[in-house]
């Protein structure tokens, strides 16, 4: 998916009531994020007297650490972040580090990454308090704010780190157990003890469930590791793989090899969209969406061999993500078809390559450059330049969200436009994206490919399909296959709508066969002997 690499992550908070900052000793517990049975999110907290320490985990998204200096009147003065890989050990160096300053009327961000520091400020009114994606703690800083005021329902300022926007959000207290946090329009139901303390809840747009750990518990709960590992009644096996590549750092990934293959054979390589993706393409907003994981099971089936890898920093992937572009993911792609062809049960001319979104990009990168790749698989690949899309998704993220009134969203898209050109188009990645033009690569890729796309995709667009089929068709390739699914989206998702911010409504993460019937089918024929 095209989203943004290494931005902060935007804030949500819980606050305490005065008498659990008021007290000498710190006060430590732990808030998960639940889906069902899986843990999503844990978040640890620790209280003192000045203010608070928080680390949020996301399964499979980089890890967020930060400290808070709140007042006796429930504001936040200031807070600093670090933000480290996904799976990162505890020593492990962040990948960016940042300060934030509030005011009665603006917000001063400091953002460093690896040594390239940007400076901005925002006007926000009110001292807002900061909003962190998957973070509760500030929430119940909101909560203890409308406790103080004596209102069943405030309505007060936040500042979210994703956008840098400010966002007004509303509490409403009910009863003495009990308040509903809604922000962008989506609400939070909070269970709260006497001291305003939440001791659970739900999200119920997102079929999300909210537990409260405090005491010993607290420091010894975790996400825990993924399993990658195949299904016990699965006709192929599973093997946890590093793969060096010639960057020097390695890889960490699944090969999936058909059990009782009687001969050397096909192996896809998947290759995932931007921001810091496992191997299977985890996204934790939608419940079960492991795409990569579908497709080693799909094609295990078939007898095809999978490799699918962890991105530079999540697991135990090493390599630079601040300096990395889309073209040196690509060497690590290279890197990966190596490994394959090095593997005894493989069959060195028949590794095709399947990329969806940058994964899509990459894909004709690396064809482009190696005339032993036998296919390709396009799920939602780019036609324009890296410019032209952003432009589209900046506006249609400000366009499209219905918590931004009518009147503002022209000033809101000029403040997300001017907060993009400070900061987010100034790391190395995103130069690269903006100029890269991916129909020259494409025009030298002359092995089969397969083009898929979502009728109802926002972030990259539907236009686009026709646009890659017609130019590897004019460039002499025969053996070009287009596929629009009606009403899916980026994800290649049922939706009927397809606006991004409405992705943890969805019910369901599992691509439907209509999808992965079409993958297995066409890479069976053109990967056959």
């Amino acid at each position: 998916m095209f989203a943004v690499r290494h931005t902060v992550a935007a804030l949500s908070a819980v606050a305490l009531g005065g008498p659990a900052i008021a007290q000498a000793a710190p006060e430590r517990s732990a808030y998960l994020i639940l889906r069902g049975a899986d843990t999503l999110v844990v978040e640890r907290v620790t209280r003192r007297t000045s203010g608070i320490e928080g680390d949020i985990a996301v399964a499979g998204q980089p890890r967020i650490a930060y400290d808070a200096a709140v007042s006796d009147s429930m504001r936040v003065t200031a807070l600093s972040f670090r933000v480290y890989g996904a799976g990162a050990p505890a020593d492990a160096a962040p990948l960016q580090t940042g300060s934030l300053r509030f005011g009665p009327d603006s917000v001063l961000i400091v953002v460093d990454r690896q040594g390239q520091e940007t400076r901005l400020a925002r006007a926000a009114s009110g001292h807002p308090l900061p909003l962190i994606n998957n973070d509760l703690e500030m929430v119940r800083l909101a909560v203890a704010r409308a406790r103080l005021a004596k209102s069943a329902k405030l309505t007060q300022p936040m500042f979210a780190l994703s956008g840098a926007i400010a966002l007004d959000a509303t509490v409403e207290l009910i009863g003495r157990d009990s308040a509903l946090f809604t922000v962008a329009g989506q609400p939070t139901r909070l269970a709260i003890d006497a001291d305003g303390r939440i001791t659970g809840g739900a999200m119920p747009n997102q079929g999300l469930t909210i537990v409260h750990i405090t005491g010993a518990a607290a420091a010894k709960v975790s996400l825990g590791r993924t399993d990658f590992s195949a299904p016990a009644d699965a006709p192929y096996r599973s093997e946890e793989v590093t793969v060096p590549t010639k960057a020097g750092h390695v890889l960490t990934g699944t090969l999936t090899l058909p059990k009782d293959a009687k001969s050397k054979v096909p192996l896809v390589v998947t290759i995932t969209g931007s921001g810091l993706q496992d191997r299977d393409e985890y996204l934790a907003m939608v419940p079960g969406y492991r795409p990569f994981r579908q497709v080693a099971d799909t094609l295990g089936r078939r007898g095809i061999a999978v490799l699918r890898l962890d991105d530079r920093g999540i697991n135990g992937s090493g390599g630079d993500v601040s300096k990395a572009t889309t073209a040196d993911f690509a060497d690590d792609i290279r890197a990966g078809v190596a490994f394959a062809r090095s593997r005894p049960e493989i069959d060195g001319a028949r590794v095709a390559l399947l990329g969806h979104s940058e994964g899509g990009v990459i894909a004709p990168m690396v064809a482009a450059t190696d005339p032993r790749i036998a296919a390709i698989v396009l799920m939602a690949g780019t036609a324009y330049t890296g410019q032209r899309i952003i432009d589209f998704q900046l506006r249609n993220e400000v366009m499209g969200d219905s918590a931004i009134p009518a009147a503002k969203k022209d000033s809101a898209l000029k403040a997300v436009r001017a907060q993009f050109d400070s900061t987010t188009a100034k790391i190395a990645w995103m130069r690269f994206f903006l100029a890269y033009d991916p129909l020259p690569a494409l025009r030298k890729v002359k092995v089969p490919v397969l083009i898929l796309q979502g009728a109802t995709d926002q972030q990259v667009t539907p236009d686009q399909a026709p646009v890659l089929e017609q130019t590897l068709k004019a460039s002499g390739n025969e053996h070009v296959t287009m596929v629009v699914f009606a009403a899916h989206d980026h994800l290649f998702l049922v939706d009927s709508v397809g606006f991004p911010g409405d992705y943890g409504k969805l019910p369901s993460g599992k691509i439907g066969p209509e999808v992965m019937g079409v993958i297995a089918d066409w890479l069976a024929k053109v990967l056959r002997p």
